[in-house]
């Protein structure tokens, strides 16, 4: 290992080059920004997800960035001229992604080295072993951007180790950079009313997995309120909602899994509070994310509970999760993970809650529809979807027939669109 300064760092990328960063918490943000400095390059090809900031190196010419998930930064670099591509896949198939790509330079975020070994921090996700195999490749290059603000987090040993040691490391670098600070979005009247629907679901002893926004938000600060105690935690992201779970005392993890005793994630993102609670704090294990993410080992916690969100849902079921009328908007991530998962067992439960209605070009249009428009793709199948929630209610599809299933979905829509929905619902075939 050589620790190095940025412009070390920055000057052993070739002007004809590949690399790949982790997905968000991950990026080695000191080191991308410095790379933006640098506009010599002629064809430089970077893999990543859900940006963290704006890089200058992602409008430079000669730069082509491969996203897996897009963000407000991917949001942006599309629609600033950047040379930017989203490439479908869920976040499980990253890893073998990295794989076929194979880039010559591997990037990350960590905590400082202790006793020879640096924690992989805040982000496991799909680069794990590509990391490793980087190091161990002489002809390839291990990048890592260390800061004393990255919390110290741990793996399953032997399995799931989450850190590198100093030795597979080519250049080190010394940052204070801190993670990002993602605070709470305030959730709105349609969330708060969607996050008292979903509440019913949940009970003493079930597993709890939330992600990001206004609903997962109030669920979690509600079960941390609420009545409800034995809880676990298995979740791809681990937030600030779900850290005040934990302080709660409601968590107990006994689920009846390979993971009893911790809350097993592959990524965190929240407050800088979370961070700090974060740190040495052996409650909350990082591993792969083909390990969290497999639907089998979400099927064998007890009671599973999940919540993903959703931009649009049909009549018969099929979810829109991702895209809006066919350009993209975020990404597959491990939405259908877990939506299937619990699905594999008799006692978990899948919701998809979100608001009836969007504002699109100024105008309401509903978002439980007839059929999806042209050039809408599907992120997850009509037979995954167990429970859809609204402001307005409730709509359970599991083991319906479609006919069964489309009404129940007419009656959650907004009032301004239901007797035209339940129309439509009359028109489905029921085989």
């Amino acid at each position: 290992m050589a620790t190095v300064d940025l412009a070390t760092a920055v000057a052993a990328i070739r002007q004809d080059d590949s690399m790949a960063v982790p997905l968000g918490p991950g990026v080695p943000g000191g080191f991308l920004h410095a790379l933006g400095e640098r506009d010599d390059f002629t064809r430089l090809e970077v893999f990543g997800a859900l940006l963290p900031d704006l890089y200058q190196v992602f409008m430079r010419k000669g730069v082509r960035y491969r996203s897996g998930f897009f963000g407000p930064a991917e949001r942006f670099l599309r629609d600033s001229g950047a040379d930017i591509d989203f490439v479908p896949a869920d976040f499980r198939r990253f890893e073998p992604v990295l794989r076929h790509l194979n880039p010559r330079v591997m990037a990350t975020a960590a905590a400082p080295p202790v006793d020879g070994w640096v924690s992989l921090s805040v982000h496991a996700g799909a680069t794990v072993d590509e990391l490793h195999r980087a190091g161990a490749d002489p002809d390839r290059l291990l990048i890592v951007e260390v800061s004393e603000h990255f919390p110290r987090t741990y793996g399953v040993e032997p399995d799931y180790t989450h850190r590198l040691h100093v030795d597979e490391i080519d250049l080190l670098v010394q940052t204070d950079r801190a993670p990002l600070n993602l605070a709470d979005a305030v959730p709105t009247e349609a969330e708060m009313a969607i996050a008292e629907h979903a509440l019913h679901f949940f009970h003493d002893g079930c597993t709890v997995q939330t992600g990001i926004g206004g609903i997962p938000n109030q669920i979690a600060a509600r079960l941390a309120a609420g009545p409800f105690g034995d809880l676990g935690v298995h979740s791809e992201m681990f937030t600030t909602g779900l850290m005040r779970l934990h302080q709660s005392g409601k968590v107990s993890n006994r689920k009846n899994s390979e993971f009893d005793g911790f809350t097993p994630t592959t990524f965190a993102a929240g407050i800088p509070e979370l961070y700090t609670w974060l740190h040495e704090n052996r409650d909350v294990r990082f591993l792969p994310v083909r390990v969290v993410n497999s639907p089998e080992r979400i099927a064998r916690n007890r009671d599973m509970v999940s919540i993903n969100g959703a931009m649009a849902v049909d009549l018969s079921g099929q979810v829109v999760a991702d895209n809006v009328l066919g350009k993209q908007f975020s990404g597959v991530g491990g939405h259908e993970d877990f939506v299937s998962g619990p699905g594999l067992s008799a006692s978990g439960r899948s919701l998809i809650c979100l608001p009836s209605t969007s504002v699109v070009g100024g105008t309401t249009v509903s978002r439980i529809v007839a059929s999806l428009p042209a050039g809408s793709v599907v992120s997850t199948p009509r037979h995954q979807v167990d429970v859809v929630i609204t402001e307005f209610g409730v709509a359970e599809l599991h083991g319906r027939t479609i006919r069964e299933r489309s009404r129940a979905l007419a009656e959650i829509c907004h009032p301004d669109y239901r007797e035209e929905l339940r129309s439509a619902a009359e028109q489905w075939p029921n085989d």
